[in-house]
């Protein structure tokens, strides 16, 4: 499968909770059986449809976090207090539940092994979890592509993924990861502390000279911020590919 899914050829279907994985105290994972799933490239997402005995029926999109490669689809989903589906989805549901999803959407913001590299990943909190995909079909496809992530938590709990970045970096096959914490660095902290901005940006990143493709997903604000840095540090706007997340009411 190549190219964007285009919203009107997709078709609603019924997938089945395999495993309910919790990432953080307000992050879980959400692995299905999606026995019609066409498949997906690794930066894409989807839409998750609730609906309730009235009838009422509440929409929302979600970064697929699984490389193209596994059997299985996995969502990582963060819960907003104030939220109308992520709640659901990440206190209520079961194993053995049925969610209505569509998708693959999108066809901007992903990446292929075998596009090559340089390859930066900067992530700001649950951004992180379209890249954890590319990353993982880094891993599944035994590629050498160098590839860094530079991740920013405000906590070192609030760090998706953590055990699984660090293991795959401890390989040595050319994947780095950068963490930093913008709120709270417990005693002996070893990584970055504060926001992404040009200075960090220049001690994690590849020389403009080198061309590196940029991949950064966050909130607005975030988002905007650390690709006017990478723009101005003389990456070429062409090479930053950005997704960004604002309030949808969750």
């Amino acid at each position: 499968m190549a190219g964007a899914a285009v919203l009107g050829r997709l078709t609603w279907q019924l997938c089945e909770v395999a495993e309910l994985v919790a990432e953080t105290p307000e992050v879980k994972t959400i692995v299905l059986d999606a026995p019609d799933w066409p498949g997906h490239l690794a930066g894409q997402h989807v839409d998750v449809r609730l609906t309730a005995e009235d009838g009422y029926q509440a929409q929302r999109s979600y970064s697929i976090a699984s490389a193209p490669e596994e059997a299985r689809l996995a969502l990582t989903v963060e819960r907003l207090a104030d939220g109308e589906v992520s709640p659901y989805l990440t206190d209520v549901l079961v194993v053995g539940d049925k969610l209505e999803l569509r998708g693959p959407i999108g066809g901007y913001f992903v990446w292929n092994a075998g596009e090559g590299g340089p390859a930066l990943l900067v992530g700001g909190g649950s951004g992180v979890v379209p890249l954890m995909a590319m990353i993982r079909h880094r891993a599944a496809v035994e590629s050498d592509t160098p590839m860094r992530l530079l991740y920013s938590a405000k906590r070192l709990d609030d760090l998706i993924y953590r055990d699984e970045l660090e293991e795959l970096a401890a390989r040595g096959d050319g994947f780095e990861v950068f963490f930093t914490l913008t709120r709270e660095q417990p005693e002996g902290w070893r990584g970055f502390g504060g926001r992404v901005d040009g200075e960090l940006l220049a001690k994690v990143a590849w020389p403009a000279a080198d061309e590196p493709h940029a991949f950064v997903c966050g909130p607005t604000g975030f988002v905007e911020a650390v690709a006017t840095a990478l723009v101005q540090s003389g990456l070429p706007p062409g090479h930053v590919k950005t997704e960004r997340f604002g309030p949808t009411g969750g």
